[in-house]
């Protein structure tokens, strides 16, 4: 549960940030996408490194990828901070991109598979991470015209919050706020033969212990949960940053929750899986992912 805004909050941190976000917003929207992703990547590159923050980037990554070198580790933290900062100059132009179109700087393979949860008239789900520019992923839903629930948590300032909506505004319909709400949101669109889109590559205090880059990482069982509950398939979607602010959104063929009748061991195998799916595509573009993630237990 979100904690009341103290009186210092409300009326100096918060306003103070949201003018800083605001300001930051307009830069960005003025500059062409390319010149924004390239300035937001060269601030990242410069000042991300620095932070107290990434010494747990660096930690997750010598976990995950013991084998690096600390060149290696610090190339990654290095692009992470690219991506990362990239991402942010690139949003307030995110919402009017093209997707799929010949041309576009989004390329989109594998729409195939969201046409045809699209129309096959029963629940779907769709999962993916914080991978390239991963708001991407709800885009090519919708210019596939597949309406999908997102379960999203919200910003601590609201008025920040405000700021991110309006970003996001061809979704806004579709978002839930994770908690009560979101969990409403998901069950009434399954039983409504709809289709409910989740981010589920970050740790999750009362999740399940699962293997992630050999180690056990609290993961979020709702995506089995639901997948066996409903019977219904589950598609994967990841975003790859090609070259600056040209991606590719890869959707993956459908796949469906084995029901043994031991539904913890089924919950555990197939969540086992898709963390399978998502350290393959972090070993692929290790630079891409939000490393920044509590994702492990410190005493692993």
């Amino acid at each position: 549960m979100k904690r009341p805004a103290r009186a210092s909050e409300k009326f100096i941190r918060h306003p103070l940030e949201a003018l800083g976000v605001v300001i930051i917003w307009v830069i960005f929207r003025i500059l062409p996408i390319d010149v924004g992703s390239a300035v937001g990547g060269w601030l990242g590159r410069t000042l991300g490194p620095g932070l107290r923050l990434t010494e747990r980037a660096r930690r997750n990554i010598r976990r995950a990828l013991p084998e690096l070198s600390d060149a290696e580790v610090e190339h990654i933290v290095v692009g992470m901070w690219d991506n990362l900062c990239r991402m942010a100059a690139e949003f307030p132009h995110i919402a009017a991109l093209e997707i799929g179109v010949p041309g576009s700087r989004v390329q989109a393979v594998g729409r195939e598979h969201l046409y045809a949860l699209r129309d096959d008239g029963a629940p779907g789900l769709l999962f993916g991470g914080h991978l390239a520019n991963w708001e991407l992923s709800s885009l090519t839903m919708l210019s596939c015209e597949l309406p999908t629930v997102f379960i999203y948590r919200e910003a601590n300032n609201p008025l920040v919050e405000r700021i991110f909506m309006r970003g996001r505004r061809g979704l806004r319909d579709y978002l839930f706020r994770k908690g009560g709400e979101g969990a409403k949101g998901m069950i009434g669109a399954l039983r409504d033969n709809g289709h409910v889109g989740m981010l589920i590559d970050q740790k999750m205090n009362d999740g399940i212990p699962v293997p992630f880059f050999g180690r056990d990482a609290m993961t979020a069982p709702a995506l089995a949960q639901m997948a066996l509950k409903y019977k219904c398939p589950v598609v994967a979607m990841r975003v790859v940053r090609l070259k600056g602010a040209h991606f590719r959104v890869d959707i993956l063929p459908p796949i469906y929750a084995e029901d043994t009748g031991d539904r913890h061991t089924d919950i555990a195998r197939f969540m086992a899986n898709v963390n399978k799916t998502f350290e393959d595509w972090i070993r692929e573009h290790p630079e891409q992912w939000l490393w920044l993630h509590n994702r492990w237990p410190e005493k692993s």
